[in-house]
């Protein structure tokens, strides 16, 4: 599994198997490459799989962080591994913070005119909230949400010599742990780990392994992103022609399914698959149909 130079000179991995149609798939925030394989290894004979691991996770953990912010890096690692691979039509899944990084390919390069299918789950086109838009990023308790992100923000900030949490002291890893603990607590849906972080808490030596990342310098690069973005992506997702699929877990706390079912009337070649038991990781709490559903997508336009 190969490893891709960007173009400020750090490389990329880049998990790829499989032979036949090309598949990009981009994940979430805190997601590896491995994690996709219960659901994608079986069609391996039929489809090719590029799945890069983001910037700060997996083979990808040594990267330097870039100057850009972090969709705008993703985007263009995107696509300059688009341009190695030389890839001219292929079928895209974007996930959560994957789905934003392939809206902004829609938005500001030519991402949609390589499409021959689009697969989103659970992601809104526009992360933040105001009268027009309540569907953004924890609806209506977005206020509250983006207070947690800037006292994550200056903690962080704060502690910026540090790189690596294994570099503070105990009480300043409780206290991250703790702010990190008000944020999932916010995901009422998320009843695992409130009880992890809770642990963690009280035994240190479980804090290192309970963040999304041990590099604390990209911790706070994606936090400040999902802060300060301002996107707006739902005229350049609502223009997109090729056949488009929505995952939407009906009972997720951070994008509302109303939100993401009126975007797909608005397009013009675009279905919504509700996951009835599940919040923004369907592929965790209802994996059987998500193995069904994903299934059902690689056959369009095949």
């Amino acid at each position: 599994m190969p490893f891709y130079r960007m173009p400020d000179g750090e490389a990329l991995f880049v998990r790829e198997f499989g032979q036949g149609e090309p598949v990009v798939v981009l994940s979430g925030l805190g997601m590896h490459s491995w994690q996709w394989l219960p659901f994608l290894y079986q069609h391996k004979k039929q489809y090719r799989f590029i799945i890069p691991d983001w910037r700060g996770f997996g083979g990808s953990n040594l990267c330097a962080v870039p100057e850009l912010d972090a969709i705008s890096s993703h985007w263009q690692d995107l696509n300059s591994l688009l341009q190695q691979q030389n890839l001219q039509q292929f079928k895209l899944i974007g996930y959560s913070m994957g789905a934003t990084t392939a809206m902004h390919g829609m938005q500001y390069g030519q991402l949609a005119a390589h499409l021959s299918s689009y697969l989103q789950i659970d992601q809104a086109p526009k992360i933040g909230v105001d009268e027009n838009w309540p569907y953004g990023l924890f609806g209506n308790q977005h206020q509250q949400f983006k207070q947690l992100l800037i006292h994550l923000s200056e903690f962080l900030h704060d502690h910026a010599q540090y790189t690596d949490i294994q570099q503070m002291d105990v009480l300043q890893r409780k206290n991250l742990v703790e702010l990190w603990l008000e944020f999932i607590e916010l995901q009422a849906s998320n009843k695992i780990s409130p009880f992890l972080f809770k642990l963690a808490v009280k035994r240190p030596v479980l804090q290192r392994y309970i963040l999304p990342t041990q590099r604390l310098d990209y911790l706070r690069w994606y936090i400040d992103n999902y802060l300060h973005h301002q996107e707006d992506y739902r005229e350049a997702l609502t223009q997109l022609g090729c056949p488009t699929v929505f995952f939407t877990g009906a009972q997720s706390t951070l994008y509302a399914a109303e939100g993401q079912r009126q975007v797909v009337e608005a397009m013009p070649n675009a279905k919504q698959v509700i996951f009835h038991q599940s919040g923004h990781t369907p592929l965790l709490t209802e994996p059987l149909k998500f193995n069904q559903e994903i299934s059902q997508f690689l056959k369009l336009n095949s």
